[in-house]
């Protein structure tokens, strides 16, 4: 009964601080940290304990997971760079730094002790993605900072695991590190891939979205517990599978799966990341007490702390600032390439247009000589045009999605102002206090480190958290702003043409005693529809043609008076956002309606595909993709729900 308590003032302590944290502009992490650590010091509560591996476990590859379901996939691959250096690079050199320091600051500490300790206070937090994101700073910094945070935690604990073992045997090699860190990173993509696929392809066979809801809590469970059996690393399998997800779920799941599963997996992010923070702040009482009666005493924990702090900042900017730097240099030297080959390249993308008519034959690629040699090959052996034409296609889309990469760049450039922030948004948190708790009880001055780790984690927090809006205001970095109008009229055409493309395969399957069915475009996905007062709330104006009533189809006497079509000319024009409330009124017959629902369906699903290859190619923003999908999302749910 008193566990059963705690959890129920825990809950609602998290929604508490969530809500509290609109109002005062203070993240939730740091609310319940503070009050945690309040509570923990009433006289009444007992000292509380949490095993880590119930963090490591069971609470961080589902934040993981949904964190990676999330991320946009096209802007993660194109900040691979700087991810690879945060994550990778910089893990291990803040480890052996911080640990050379600690030798000389802690009193009998051996280097491998201490640089299990810096293992444990390099990897970043998560918290600092929603502070970033609600001051509202570039997407290209919060795609940085969220792949940092995805894939440094299996770096910190590869180098912690090595550290200890160093620690207690002193059999631990440099290529041995290296080398458990290869196989723990290729057993974690293994096993992520093959469990992101089969989970989509299980949920694919689900009708009931509360059952696939269900489902995906198990997925990051599921990639987790085999790769941590197989020497692999369960978060990095873990960020794989979601991953996977977040970038095939979109063309196998139904749109009511996907929003069912968005909006419970948000309640278990909010929920589990509370937790964290809350019950750091209740452990930290027993922490203290224990210090304080050891030879080392709280002082000088608190001063090695600051050191360690300090030290953490310090080695990040080392390495941030020369990582941007050579990115500049990146960038401008494939801008170089680019405009010199930009006649070359659109000659290129013509002729393979051509070729997908089979007008051409296949032409060389403008810059990359090996590949196409390889490419040359597979179209010699190749024996019909379907074939040719899709090799064609490919490179074709690999040429814009180049260009796009650079756009991307250009529009959005990290400098150091952006530099700035990504340095100080690299806050210590749940990682480092899980972490530093897997240390064996063994270890030399065991609470005394632990203690070290939570005052880094929560002064890091405290600090860089309260202070980083200050940040962006002096720093001022290129901040999130709505798609400019040309970007915005880009994916309406794009809408448009996906809409009309249905049409031309509806017309040459039309039989003869049937009148052609037209799509004649979709409006502005901002815009309401105004065909008639019964539009439904949320649903995009979208214009498709059906037959006309007086050709033997007739849709119902009544459905132009109800604003659910419209003549033009000769077209009759259907309003699938009155047909989706329509469908919804028992007043009308679902006979009447189907012949609509089916034309507007089919538009739909055209342009979420269209838009998915845009997204593919990088042909637009993040955001801009994912407003337009969310809201041909809802168009199909109200056209797909049971009718009256």
């Amino acid at each position: 009964m008193d566990l059963l308590i705690i959890a129920v003032l825990g809950t609602l302590a998290i929604a508490a601080a969530s809500q509290l944290s609109d109002r005062i502009g203070v993240a939730p992490a740091l609310i319940l940290l503070a009050g945690g650590t309040a509570v923990g010091f009433l006289p009444f509560i007992p000292a509380i304990e949490l095993d880590p591996q119930v963090v490591l476990e069971g609470i961080l590859p589902p934040l993981l997971f949904s964190t990676a379901v999330s991320i946009s996939t096209i802007n993660f691959r194109r900040e691979l760079a700087p991810v690879a250096v945060l994550a990778i690079l910089l893990v291990p050199l803040s480890a052996a730094v911080i640990g050379a320091v600690l030798t000389l600051l802690i009193p009998g500490l051996s280097l491998a002790w201490a640089i299990a300790m810096g293992a444990i206070l390099s990897p970043t937090d998560a918290v600092a993605i929603s502070i970033a994101r609600r001051l509202g700073v570039s997407q290209r910094i919060i795609t940085v900072l969220e792949g940092e945070g995805l894939l440094n935690d299996a770096t910190a604990l590869v180098v912690l695991s090595s550290a200890v073992s160093a620690a207690t045997s002193g059999g631990v090699s440099v290529g041995g590190v290296l080398g458990g860190f290869a196989l723990a990173v290729l057993v974690a993509l293994g096993v992520g891939w093959l469990v992101g696929e089969a989970s989509l392809r299980v949920r694919s066979h689900i009708t009931d979205p509360t059952v696939d809801t269900v489902v995906s809590f198990t997925v990051p469970f599921l990639a987790a517990l085999p790769a941590e059996h197989m020497h692999g690393s369960g978060l990095v399998a873990a960020v794989v599978a979601g991953l996977i997800t977040g970038h095939r779920g979109p063309r196998m799941l139904p749109p009511a799966h996907r929003v069912a599963s968005r909006t419970n997996w948000h309640t278990v992010e909010l929920t589990l990341e509370g937790l964290i923070f809350l019950v750091m702040g209740l452990e930290f009482f027993g922490v203290v007490e224990k210090v304080g009666a050891s030879a080392l005493g709280i002082v000088r924990a608190i001063a090695v702390a600051v050191v360690a702090g300090a030290l953490t900042v310090v080695i990040r900017a080392l390495v941030v600032a020369p990582m941007l730097k050579l990115l500049s240099h990146r960038t401008a030297r494939w801008a170089i390439h680019w405009q010199e080959n930009e006649e070359a390249i659109h000659q290129f993308q013509n002729r393979c247009s051509a070729i997908v008519r089979g007008e051409s034959e296949m032409p060389p690629v403008p810059w990359d000589r090996r590949p196409f040699a390889q490419v040359q090959r597979k179209l010699r052996q190749a024996t019909n045009h379907e074939s040719i034409a899709r090799r064609a296609r490919s490179l074709s889309s690999r040429v814009r999605r180049r260009g796009a990469d650079l756009d991307y760049f250009a529009a959005e450039p990290l400098g150091r102002r952006e530099g700035a922030v990504i340095v100080w948004a690299g806050m210590r948190g749940a990682i480092t206090l899980a972490a530093a708790q897997t240390l064996p009880v063994t270890t030399p001055h065991y609470s005394f480190l632990l203690l070290v780790a939570m005052l880094v984690a929560a002064g890091s927090l405290t600090i860089q958290g309260l202070t980083l809006p200050a940040l962006v205001c002096v720093a001022r970095p290129a901040m999130a702003g709505p798609a400019d109008e040309e970007e915005k009229a880009a994916v309406i055409s794009l809408l448009v043409n996906a809409a009309r493309d249905v049409a031309s395969i509806d017309t040459h399957g039309a039989s003869q005693q049937a009148a052609p069915t037209v799509l004649t475009g979709a409006a502005d996905p901002d815009a309401s529809d105004t065909h008639t007062a019964t539009s439904a709330p949320g649903l995009d104006k979208v214009s498709q043609t059906a037959p006309d009533p007086e050709n033997n189809e007739s849709l119902g006497p009544t459905t132009e008076q109800h604003g659910l079509v419209r003549r033009q000319g000769k077209d009759v024009i259907v309003s699938p956002a009155a047909v989706a409330k329509a469908w919804a009124d028992p007043t009308w017959r679902h006979d009447e309606l189907a012949p609509m629902r089916e034309r507007a369906l089919d538009m739909i699903r055209a342009q979420r595909e269209a838009l998915l290859d845009a997204g593919d190619e990088g042909l637009y923003s993040a955001d801009s993709l994912e407003h337009a999908l969310n809201r041909l999302d809802y168009q199909e749910i109200m056209l797909t729900s049971d009718p009256h």
